[in-house]
């Protein structure tokens, strides 16, 4: 399963997979962030980690949720 971040760079949140040197996806807000994640992710399976402005992690999201490792609420 592959690993993205979402973090914020400056002014722009952005969609990053571990260890590549670009963002697959940029967004100005995070709430537009994550909706282009749920998109891009539609026909992936993966664990988006999602961290808060200052960069602490906030929560982690399974795509596709039928994928998700552990069954759980939320």
């Amino acid at each position: 399963m592959d690993n993205y971040h979402i973090t914020k760079d400056g002014e722009q949140w952005k969609l990053k997979k571990e260890g590549a040197d670009r963002a697959s996806k940029v967004a100005d807000t995070k709430e537009e962030i994550i909706k282009q994640t749920r998109e891009f992710m539609e026909d992936k399976t993966a664990s988006v980690k999602i961290h808060k402005e200052d960069g602490k992690f906030q929560e982690e999201r399974t795509y596709q949720r039928k994928d998700d490792p552990r069954s759980s609420k939320g």
